[in-house]
């Protein structure tokens, strides 16, 4: 075990974490373009069954050759889509929008519920004030970061919806209660950098990941966790709890690998189950270390799983440690004090 004087963690979770960047291929490494494509785009030979438009001024989704499966029209001044865009496109599965001009005003009819294949949808940093629809039932990974939006439509249906990247929105808990009813499929779900003061109800059972860092935050419901029989990392990082507004139990959650409760106002650790490898509580008011809400008892077999603490930016010294943090935290490889 390491006592560190300070260790940033960057990559606080792998594996189901991150936005997407498998798609960001670039273009010289495959040369003349086919001429299935639209003129003003590359679609290149090597790669045929994608059609890149990033970078080209566009106002408005160019005509989209049959075979097409990977669609890019990133960094573009795209305002509208109209309903007749893909009106003969059956094969696309990727369509990424990122950073253009579209508003929902100005995205027409069943645009989207047309592409029967489509899989990902990515309308990042763009002038959204609600969420798009209707989708089609084969989407997976739906993506709308950094728009304006507060006000979800339903996702009733979308039996293969698996990742929903809402942060950098304006959305308040009412918005999101309920309007994830019946994803059995969602494992993914960032509301980061919101305006939500409470844990909304509603969220699928189903859930893997769930990411509420930067909100409003001050109370966790009792047993709010409890049903949540999958998941694993949890982020509610830079909001408003304090003690007081944390039950017991809160995070008595055995599935649960990752919690990050860094920069609140805590002034006691939170229990967490024996199973949690990863706890970070830097930038509380924490002023004891209590081996309890670590280990219920400890014993050969009874022991911490953790691996990684931080409780760097508090009022806990290393000359305060108890002694039998040493034999609760056995397995743990570094812990970072101030």
């Amino acid at each position: 075990m390491i006592l560190s004087a300070f260790t940033l963690f960057l990559a606080l979770i792998g594996g189901t974490s991150g936005q997407y960047y498998d798609y960001d291929f670039p273009l010289s490494i495959y040369g003349q373009s086919s001429p299935n494509c639209a003129p003003e785009c590359n679609c290149p030979e090597s790669y045929p069954s994608a059609m890149y438009c990033d970078e080209l001024k566009l106002k408005s989704v160019p005509m989209v050759p049959p075979g097409i499966k990977y669609l890019y029209l990133r960094n573009n001044q795209i305002d509208h889509i109209d309903e007749k865009a893909f009106e003969n496109v059956t094969d696309l599965q990727w369509f990424i929008l990122d950073h253009n001009l579209l508003e929902n005003s100005k995205i027409k009819g069943r645009v989207f519920s047309k592409l029967k294949q489509l899989k990902k949808l990515h309308i990042n940093h763009n002038n959204l004030t609600e969420s798009v629809g209707p989708l089609p039932k084969s989407l997976e990974d739906l993506q709308l970061t950094h728009n304006k939006i507060t006000k979800l439509g339903s996702f009733e249906g979308l039996v293969n919806l698996t990742f929903i990247h809402l942060q950098h929105n304006r959305l308040k808990e009412d918005a999101v209660s309920a309007a994830f009813k019946g994803l059995k499929s969602l494992e993914y779900l960032d509301l980061s950098f919101n305006q939500i003061a409470k844990l909304p109800s509603g969220l699928p059972v189903s859930l893997l990941t769930l990411y509420l860092d930067n909100n409003k935050i001050s109370n966790i419901p009792d047993e709010y966790f409890k049903r949540f029989n999958a998941l694993q990392y949890l982020r509610l990082s830079h909001n408003e709890l304090a003690d007081s507004g944390i039950p017991g139990n809160s995070f008595n959650v055995s599935s649960l690998v990752e919690l990050d409760l860094s920069y609140n106002k805590l002034k006691n650790i939170p229990t967490v189950n024996e199973n949690l490898e990863n706890y970070y509580l830097e930038v509380n008011q924490l002023e004891k270390f209590d081996v309890k809400s670590f280990c219920k008892i400890l014993g050969p077999l009874s022991y911490s799983k953790i691996k990684h603490l931080r409780l760097d930016g508090n009022r806990i010294s290393e000359t305060s440690l108890p002694p039998d943090m040493y034999e609760c935290l056995r397995v743990a490889n570094e812990i970072t004090l101030n």
